[in-house]
């Protein structure tokens, strides 16, 4: 077994959870977890539940096939057909785990070119199949579930990962024209000698794509500045039902509308987005990081809203509460904790950090030693920043083992301007406590800040409670989704009525859509839709995804 992000080469996705098969949380850290819950949410230690071979898991027949021309592209097996039938949720978890799969895709096909998704999309449309773009299948909100309803004659579930080169690079303007199928790993890779990297790192770095990132506007870790996809974008190029759309590779322009917003977002609705043109960065050589304490979140919150205010733009500034301290090893439970971190590939910035310090004892925070490096240090995981990000990475792998293990696991997150943050986190807490119920007093319920800004910031809560349990396992599945669905529904509405939005960084999907069409405006809705219809005729691209209905 290797251990966690060590890739054997020609490693298989798990079907049921996160990462490739063989790659688990260490055992010694599942332990530590499972008995440290099981002691705070007072329950009794399950066995884990152990997933079948994907070829027992009886999935109906596919009710269509490719044509012998694409016929090459297609993988019919058992395994390929589940594991693209779900996303990396909560909710997918346990109802993979379960062996619940009444919608596998019916195909599932891998376009190693732009006329091959051409290909691909004239046959859906002629035989009425909808369309699933799928990157590295890491959407938690429902964004490549193959649930589509009973308009079409089958889905076909696209995977776009052979498309995954970096076709050319411009040193002299710092940009890349990169195939939308790149996993995270596989683009750095090839940009590496460059001396340039994207510089854009979600928690899902390694399981999902270029393409991905840009269609749900993905915001990676660093927390200020350039925090999502869109803000790297030059230009990108589109295969619709209704032809190919390319804009033009600008730095900018004021010409209407920009047309790569359309895109950005879209979460596969609109076309397939098989390019992109990238701004990069150099690597960056001068680092320098410090984790401060506060007795308060509170007090954490007006220094990281100083932090963000003056314009000093650190690559990391997260805040979590105690008990997110506590969950990440990052402290003991007692005080909440700010890691602080700044980084430059021109620059010395331990003046920068020195600022940002200041600042937040200002607010009441006791900073630690500094950690500096510079040009020959070379990366350490020793520091603030190191342990935290490790620890972030980490976390997906986790989760599944502790929810295998009868643990709800989930989280939530939103983006609110600072004068709501209070009102917002009472509610959320409130909500989640009260959606579950007899176990909610037990329940835990931490935030974290992952995103700040100068207007505001983006809080993000994990919950974590007993789940339901029963002998038969469609029951238990049951009842554990109907307990995801009300804390869901519980916590979303609760945000929406503070005045934040539906989702900060997790895209829309199929989960979110009906909170996301609560706070958008009805003309908006309408402008939209009348986009989709022009360039997704036969409504064939990823339905029930961005809309609830049709």
């Amino acid at each position: 077994m290797t251990t966690a992000h060590t890739l054997a080469p020609m490693a298989r996705r798990k079907y049921w959870g996160w990462g490739y098969e063989g790659t688990e949380a260490d055992a010694d850290v599942v332990a530590f977890a499972e008995a440290a819950l099981a002691d705070r949410l007072g329950w009794n230690r399950r066995p884990p539940i152990v997933a079948v071979d994907a070829s027992s898991l009886g999935l109906r027949d596919p009710r269509v096939s490719l044509p012998q021309a694409l016929a090459h592209l297609g993988a019919p097996d058992a395994h390929a057909r589940a594991s693209h039938a779900y996303g990396k949720s909560y909710r997918d978890l346990v109802r993979a785990l379960g062996g619940r799969f009444p919608q596998p895709p019916d195909i599932v096909a891998f376009p190693e070119s732009e006329d091959d998704v051409v290909r691909l999309l004239d046959f859906a449309a002629k035989a009425r199949v909808a369309v699933v773009p799928y990157g590295g299948g890491s959407s938690v909100c429902g964004g490549v579930e193959t649930d589509v309803g009973d308009a079409f004659a089958g889905t076909v579930s696209m995977d776009l990962t052979r498309l995954d080169r970096v076709r050319e690079i411009d040193p002299v303007s710092r940009a890349a024209r990169i195939q939308g199928g790149a996993l995270g790993p596989v683009l750095e890779e090839q940009l590496r000698p460059s001396g340039l990297t994207l510089r854009h790192y979600p928690q899902s770095f390694e399981h999902s794509t270029l393409g991905g990132w840009i269609a749900t506007r993905a915001a990676g870790h660093f927390a200020t500045l350039w925090t999502h996809v869109d803000e790297l974008v030059e230009s990108v190029r589109v295969v619709t039902p209704s032809g190919i759309l390319a804009t033009r590779r600008l730095p900018g322009s004021g010409a209407g509308p920009s047309p790569e917003r359309l895109f950005c977002g879209s979460e596969g609705t609109l076309g397939i987005i098989v390019e992109a043109w990238m701004r990069l960065v150099a690597r960056p050589t001068h680092r320098a990081s410090a984790t401060v304490t506060f007795s308060t979140f509170a007090a954490g919150l007006t220094a990281v809203r100083s932090i963000a205010q003056s314009q000093l733009h650190p690559a990391n500034a997260r805040l979590l509460d105690p008990t997110e301290a506590l969950l990440a090893g990052a402290g003991a439970g007692d005080v909440a904790v700010l890691v602080v971190g700044f980084e430059s590939a021109d620059h010395a910035v331990a003046g920068a950090l020195d600022r940002a310090l200041e600042l937040a004892r200002e607010a009441g925070g006791t900073a630690g030693p500094p950690k500096v490096r510079g040009p020959g240090d070379g990366a350490r995981g020793d520091d603030a920043e190191g342990k935290w990000r490790a620890a972030f990475l980490r976390g997906p792998y986790l989760r599944d083992a502790l929810v295998a293990r009868g643990v709800f696991v989930e989280t939530y997150e939103t983006a609110t301007t600072w004068d709501r943050i209070d009102e917002i986190g009472d509610r959320v807490e409130r909500a989640a406590r009260a959606a579950l119920g007899s176990v909610g007093a037990r329940a835990i319920v931490a935030c974290r800040v992952t995103h700040a800004y100068a207007d505001g910031c983006a809080p993000y809560w994990t919950v974590i409670a007993e789940a339901p349990d029963a002998v038969d396992p469609r029951e238990r599945v049951a009842k554990q989704v109907a307990q995801h669905d009300a804390v869901k529904a519980a916590v979303t509405d609760a945000i929406l009525e503070a005045g934040g939005t539906s989702t900060h960084h997790h895209a829309v999907g199929r989960d979110v859509a009906p909170f996301w069409a609560k706070e958008r405006d009805p003309l908006f809705e309408r402008a939209l839709r009348a986009v989709k219809r022009d360039l997704d005729p036969a409504g064939l691209l990823n339905p029930g995804v961005l809309f609830a209905s049709p």
